[in-house]
């Protein structure tokens, strides 16, 4: 099996550094990834590898099977995200974005690469029996990807025993696995909440029904629904993160919008939270004489790992790394993703990789982060390893 110091893991990831470093200056934004899909598609192709191109738009997958005998009617899919952000980089690298007001901050660039460095070492060695499907999925971060490639009939036409992918973990040391069961990642729904009041002059208020201070109340009324209506051993996490309204500062508007994201990990729980958040915000604003219009939807579900895929992966981050770099148990991340939908449809494994080697590393959305090109190898050497292992021929 190919490892960390293997040298043709270590030619690829030379090679993969300068392709990262290519899409990150090249950033695209969800269902936009235009080139960077044509970079891929031409990579993959240019080893042999059968590609198929416009599921979900710009998503493809590429699909290798492997030379050893047998004929072995397993198959996998290998997951990475190629969308970036829509942020204005602070990085001052030199190969920062190209793009105005886009840019790679939660390092898609570096899955991409480190998928396609995996699907180049084993389009060399083909050592394994069966089909690995790379699956190269746009739109992670707006759009639900994930979703649309599952809806377009991605594992009908590519059907898979198993499906995993790996995010990069700017919280946790370089090369540090985590692979754990149940739920890694939080369910996420967004919420607009449009507060109608009545306009008038400032130095009148009581002629008015005030939208600014009714949203103001309902801000602080609904911090206690996680606080106060929440079971504290579960989780919940409710930002209001944006409220406009007005346009001078003597003149009361007649509008006020708030709109703010809700994480859950339980079903249950996000019921509860749908159904309070619209009680609290309706009573309160109904207490002010103002009425209220409350958008909320449904976004990404928990990632829910499957036993038995994990306990694969663990075993090749083992066979690679040593048991000391791999985390079995972890809290969830209140942090959303689509390869939720992909989970939910096969047996699927989603990973956590460290890239922290230094106290200069800033996490993922932030205008200063940058993808750990030291973690390519790691990353390449465990996609290759895992295909071998679990692709190997059984007595």
């Amino acid at each position: 099996m190919p490892t960390e110091h293997d040298n043709r893991v270590e030619t690829i990831s030379a090679d993969a550094t300068q392709w990262r470093r290519h899409l990150h200056a090249n950033p695209e934004l969800s269902f936009q990834e235009f080139k960077t899909s044509d970079f891929v598609a031409e990579k993959l192709a240019s080893w042999g590898i059968e590609v198929t191109r416009g599921i979900a738009g710009t998503g493809l997958v590429g699909t290798l099977r492997g030379k050893r005998a047998g004929n072995s009617p397993r198959a996998i899919g290998l997951r990475a995200d190629m969308d970036a952000l829509p942020m204005t980089e602070a990085t001052g690298l030199d190969y920062a974005s190209q793009t105005p007001g886009v840019m790679h901050a939660c390092g898609h660039d570096g899955h991409t690469t480190m998928l396609l460095g995996a699907a180049r070492y084993l389009a060399e060695t083909r050592d394994f029996a069966g089909t690995v499907h790379f699956i190269f999925q746009p739109a992670e971060e707006a759009g639900g990807g994930g979703r649309v490639m599952v809806e377009e009939g991605l594992f009908d036409r590519f059907p898979c025993d198993a499906v995993f992918g790996i995010h990069n973990d700017s919280a946790m040391p370089l090369g540090k696995f985590t692979v754990t069961r149940g739920i890694t990642n939080a369910a996420a729904d967004t919420v607009t909440l449009r507060i109608k009041g009545l306009g008038g002059h400032a130095a009148r208020p009581h002629a008015a029904i005030d939208p600014v201070l009714v949203a103001s109340h309902i801000v602080v009324a609904l911090q206690s629904v996680v606080a106060r209506r929440v079971d504290p051993l579960d989780s919940a996490v409710l930002s209001l993160c944006s409220i406009h309204g007005g346009t001078a500062c003597n003149v009361i508007p007649d509008e006020v919008v708030i709109q703010g994201t809700i994480r859950t990990l339980k079903p249950a729980t996000r019921d509860a939270m749908q159904r309070l958040l619209t009680q609290v915000a309706t009573a309160t604003a109904e207490a002010h004489g103002a009425s209220i219009e409350i958008d909320y939807e449904r976004g990404y579900p928990s990632v829910v790992n499957s036993d038995e895929p994990v306990e694969r992966a663990r075993l090749a981050a083992v066979a690679l790394s040593g048991e000391e770099m791999l985390i079995r148990e972890r809290a969830p991340t209140m942090g959303g993703e689509d390869f939720s939908y992909m989970a939910n449809r096969v047996p699927g494994c989603f990973i956590r990789l460290g890239q922290v080697d230094d106290d200069k590393t800033f996490p993922v959305h932030h205008v200063k982060y940058d993808f750990n090109d030291k973690l390519l190898p790691t990353g390449i050497a465990f996609w290759a390893s895992l295909v071998e292992q679990e692709l190997a021929l059984q007595d």
